[in-house]
């Protein structure tokens, strides 16, 4: 008791360092992203990881690199001057990275990213399914006509879309149409483009369109309503993100497939833990890192 009092009093706090060089473990998980940490739609990848670990009494520190090459190859040495126990490099949308050689010095697990060669664990989210799934919603609610507004950038994003949408249409003998498919950049102004190539043309104007992302949704939605199409009664809408900024806010509320961000950021820490602990009783293991997809949920609105 009169030790206690002593801590009280003294306010004394045990030295983490000496600590950490006895257990031979710091406790910390280093966590570089690009740009994630001031990306608002984002942010819950950060959430998921930071809840996790302090569930499991780790400390996660950020570096948020901007994308600058020089900051994230220093933030990496830092971290492992500071004898962090794992490294997470995250990204802030899906997509091939080169990460610093010296990360594999420690456990390390991508987050939204991969390796060519998949010699990293790495967690992204289910493109080709979520596109399917956006477009199978779509078939369901009887429309045989459907527009796609697409990234014209063949990210995996793209590409995994894409692939779900034509397969969702193969599924229900429709054929591919490329008069229905407009290319573009990932932006509102670009969704509106894509939607006056699509809706403003003489004959039959397909009655649903899914788009690549939230943003492009909300250009086609500007367009519609200039062109005097009613959403979801003329054109149903499907969007992809779930940015709460624009698709529970626009109206009528966007039908959008979201990413599981938050999911995604709880599954690197946990991989992160594990490989950390087989690591300190085994050594590293010589089998294949796992690549691991989580799913794109539907959040239905009223666009659809």
């Amino acid at each position: 008791d009169k030790i206690w009092a002593a801590v009280r009093e003294l306010g004394y706090r045990p030295n983490a360092i000496a600590r950490n060089l006895r257990g031979q473990s710091t406790n910390t998980i280093g966590f570089i992203s690009d740009e994630i940490a001031t990306t608002p739609f984002a942010v819950r990848i950060l959430q998921g990881a930071q809840n996790y670990a302090w569930e499991h009494k780790k400390l996660l520190l950020t570096v948020n690199t901007g994308g600058d090459s020089e900051i994230r190859d220093a933030a990496v040495n830092m971290l492992l001057e500071r004898q962090v126990d794992g490294i997470i490099y995250a990204t802030m949308y899906h997509r091939q990275v080169n990460p610093p050689q010296q990360i594999r010095e420690v456990p390390a697990v991508l987050l939204d990213c991969f390796v060519e060669d998949r010699s990293l664990p790495s967690v992204v989210p289910d493109e080709l399914h979520g596109g399917y799934e956006a477009t199978k919603h779509l078939l369901d609610q009887g429309h045989t006509s459907i527009a796609f507004l697409s990234e014209e950038r063949p990210v995996p994003a793209q590409v995994g879309r894409m692939a779900g949408y034509k397969q969702a249409l193969a599924e229900k003998e429709i054929p591919y149409d490329e008069a229905l498919v407009a290319f573009g950049s990932s932006t509102q102004a670009s969704g509106r483009e894509m939607a006056d190539q699509i809706f403003n043309q003489p004959g039959p104007l397909p009655t649903a369109a899914f788009c690549y992302n939230d943003r492009i949704a909300m250009g086609a939605y500007d367009t519609l309503r200039k062109l005097g199409l009613s959403i979801p009664e003329d054109v149903a809408i499907v969007g992809f993100d779930n940015q709460d900024l624009i698709a529970a806010e626009v109206q009528p509320g966007l039908t959008t497939m979201a990413l599981p961000h938050y999911q995604m950021g709880q599954w690197a820490v946990e991989q992160l833990l594990n490989l950390i602990k087989t690591e300190n009783q085994e050594g590293f293991s010589s089998s294949l890192p796992t690549q691991h997809v989580l799913p794109c949920p539907l959040i239905k609105r009223n666009s659809t």
